[in-house]
């Protein structure tokens, strides 16, 4: 059995530690994509995965090949062409100075593939889960039909479908684009779909009341009755003391049960870019293994929180790293 993820793969520049970008001509760079993230999450948990994109044939290209084949994905499904790999900019936050992003994807060899220039029939052979985010879509149209192009092509084959909402309000607002009539048709072939409330609120058109879990379920039972094939649906809530210092929580909800777990503490971040990938990732590790609902939100929010522990967007843990978080203890392991 196979996971399938589709989306762009590109680099990531950062100045060292928490200065400004460019405050010194030093830039710190790795592989990154969210779902490449995910990719490459799922492939170090052991599992088979492979992966769809496109990338130029050069330097760049090539390292992101490198990179992934190294964390045991499949590249099979990526092509080399066009003439430039996307790239974005993160300079790191500190106190009370938000972490910024900037995007520089426009015309990268991903956005630049026409819809119809992936063979469906041949990626998805074999596989029995495509995974796909709010992100491909975002960034045009092109894109986005390919993004809706892929879920249909694996509803119609029987292929499970996760989605991952990562809503990046930056994206959609360079083009005249129809976020909510676009992500319908995404969520429409999922059974499993990463979003809160805010998500689902966008999707439906309308705001939730109440607080907490209360708020939560409303959201969810809303969607499920929207969207028939959806059966769970795996969310976190984060708040934010400062830049080092949040609270994490995750849940998990089926149409039959609900799981929700106690927050935890991150302090002392290290980088909390990629962490909703990391607990996508750790949220279908479990699912995958078995596991009910509360195995899925407790290992989601393991993976979630290893991940603010490491520089760059991936999560390189294992499930022996899952396995010593979930046990507690902080000391040193000799």
């Amino acid at each position: 059995m196979t996971f399938l993820a589709f989306g762009e793969i590109m680099l990531r520049l950062s100045p060292p530690g928490r200065e400004l970008l460019l405050q010194t001509p030093k830039l710190d760079v790795w592989v990154a994509g969210a779902e490449a993230n995910v990719a490459g999450a799922l492939a170090r948990l052991g599992h088979d995965v492979a992966f769809a994109s496109a990338v130029p044939d050069n330097d760049l290209g090539r390292a992101a090949l490198t990179y992934l084949r190294g964390a045991g994905v499949d590249t099979a499904g990526i092509q080399l062409r066009g003439d430039r790999m996307g790239l974005y900019f993160v300079t790191s936050g500190a106190g009370l100075r938000a972490t910024e992003v900037i995007y520089d994807r426009a015309g990268s060899s991903f956005a630049e593939m026409p819809s119809d220039a992936w063979d469906w029939d041949t990626l998805l052979h074999g596989v029995d889960r495509l995974h796909l985010s709010g992100i491909t879509p975002a960034l045009g149209p092109v894109p986005a039909a390919s993004a809706i192009a892929a879920a249909q092509a694996a509803a119609a084959r029987g292929i499970a479908v996760s989605f991952d909402g990562n809503w990046r309000g930056k994206l959609w607002e360079r083009w005249d684009s129809d976020p909510r009539g676009i992500l319908t048709h995404l969520v429409a072939e999922a059974d499993l779909l990463f979003g809160n409330h805010r998500d689902i609120a966008l999707l439906l058109g309308r705001d939730f009341g109440g607080e907490g879990e209360a708020r939560r379920r409303e959201a969810v039972d809303a969607a499920f009755a929207a969207f028939p094939k959806l059966q769970t649906i795996a969310s976190t809530a984060r708040h934010v003391e400062h830049v080092d210092l949040h609270r994490l929580s995750a849940r998990v909800d089926t149409r039959t049960d609900s799981a929700q777990t106690e927050e935890v503490v991150l302090a002392g971040i290290v980088d909390r870019i990629g962490g909703g990938d990391a607990f996508a990732a750790g949220v279908l590790h479990a699912l995958r293994r078995g596991g009910d609902s509360a195995e899925a939100a407790r290992t989601g929010l393991a993976l979630a929180a290893l991940k603010h522990s490491l520089p760059g967007d991936a999560s390189l843990f294992r499930q022996a790293d899952i396995d010593a978080y979930l046990a507690g203890g902080l000391d040193v392991r000799r």
